[in-house]
């Protein structure tokens, strides 16, 4: 989101107009219409987005319509006349493409399974432990174990409530969107009033509307729906007042965890696979050759290995990978590979990292936060989501239960 000037309102529209005039929606319609024209929208401004290159779409944030087949984007998808992927991706043979045996391949496969299987049991356990309580001392696979977690959890395994691991609801169906999740986001916005470059930064819910303070001028409703990071809310980005103690302890307990995106344009006629840097480092990247065919690699790392590299910046991003890549693939591949975009997903500031983890002790922590306050107060998000958290559809399905809870709220 770009910084602009305060709106300007020849007619002296001040905070107070919207609930002091003869015709507070008119007002209000006036302001958002406003804010629109003045700050244009910027899709890229959020974890989900898609941006282009080439006339080729990139996915900076979500891509995978994960458990496609329970997924009530997926539907709506079809609806908007997007075209859907279908082929579930070829994930399992990573390491025979990246040079391991396939017998090696195979103890990893089983090496997983029975890690999640051991997560489970631990899970069951009256402590929440962490995920890393599961893990077989001095394992083979335990580094891959850890590296793939912050692929997938966004996080290291020390870090990560076995519970609430344990309760996330996976139908293993991954389909995509050949022009990127974002567009879809776009299109089912549309015509909505978004204000762009208007951070809320103060809920004043004492009296019997609720006052909300931007950058430019105050809000009054009646209801409101927070769907912000937890990140917003633990670092009191957005203040509650009379502050919500409990609110800030479950934001709290439901870090955002990081994982970024690196896109290469390639020069190759490689078929579409995935590839591992390494079995036996932690500081690997995973990749993504050819997606849908198209001139592509996209790099994939998260945890404390990516908040590394946004420290370092794109160019040291870029050169991990084509290290890696040339390993992988060759030294001449470092002359067909040209740098396009990454993530930054710490850096930005609205987003505050990636998606939301439990830490060990934590695992409830997702209701306490999706509980509304005072029948006035009602939040949303991927974080709010007991069993799809760290998904899009997680924080859309949370997004229309807070709406209809809300507009239930008024009719009583």
């Amino acid at each position: 989101m770009s910084e602009s000037a305060p709106i300007q309102h020849p007619n002296g529209l001040t905070s107070g107009d919207f609930t002091e005039a003869d015709e507070p929606l008119r007002l209000f319609a006036a302001w958002f219409s406003d804010a629109t024209r003045s700050e244009p929208a910027d899709p890229s401004a959020m974890t989900l987005a898609t941006v282009d290159a080439d006339g080729v779409p990139m996915d900076l944030g979500c891509e995978w319509l994960h458990s496609a087949d329970r997924n009530v984007l997926a539907p709506l998808a079809e609806e908007f006349g997007f075209s859907i992927n279908k082929q579930r991706p070829d994930w399992t043979t990573r390491l025979r493409n990246s040079g391991e045996s396939e017998a090696a391949e195979a103890d990893w496969a089983a090496e997983r399974d029975a890690f999640y299987w051991a997560v489970h049991r631990l899970a069951e356990q009256p402590e929440d432990a962490p995920c890393s309580a599961a893990l077989v001392p001095g394992g083979r696979w335990n580094t891959l174990l850890n590296a793939t977690s912050t692929w997938a959890n966004a996080v290291e395994l020390d870090r990560l409530s076995a519970k609430d691991n344990d309760r996330y609801e996976d139908t293993g169906v991954n389909w995509r969107l050949h022009r990127g999740y974002g567009r879809l986001f776009e299109a089912l916005a549309e015509g909505l009033p978004i204000a762009y470059g208007t951070a809320a930064t103060h809920i004043d819910h004492h009296g019997a509307e609720i006052a909300i303070e931007t950058g430019r001028g105050t809000v009054r409703a009646a209801r409101v729906i927070v769907a912000v990071p937890s990140a917003i809310i633990a670092e009191e980005r957005l203040v509650f007042d009379p502050p919500l103690p409990d609110k800030l302890a479950a934001a709290a307990g439901l870090p955002l965890g990081l994982a970024d995106k690196l896109f290469f344009h390639f020069d190759g006629d490689a078929p579409e696979r995935f590839l591992i840097g390494s079995t036996r480092r932690h500081e690997t990247m995973t990749y993504q050759v050819r997606p849908f065919g198209r001139p592509r690699i996209n790099c994939f790392f998260g945890g404390r290995f990516a908040a590394s590299l946004e420290r370092e910046g794109f160019d040291a991003m870029a050169a991990f990978a084509t290290d890696e890549l040339a390993g992988l693939l060759g030294g001449d591949v470092r002359q067909r590979l040209k740098p396009l975009a990454a993530s930054f997903w710490r850096q930005d500031e609205f987003a505050r990292g990636s998606y939301s983890y439990a830490l060990p002790g934590h695992a409830d922590d997702r209701g306490k936060l999706a509980t509304p306050v005072d029948g006035r107060l009602f939040f949303a998000g991927e974080a709010c989501s007991l069993h799809f958290f760290s998904t899009a559809h997680g924080a859309y399905e949370t997004g229309t239960a807070a709406a209809e809870a809300a507009l239930a709220s008024l009719l009583r």
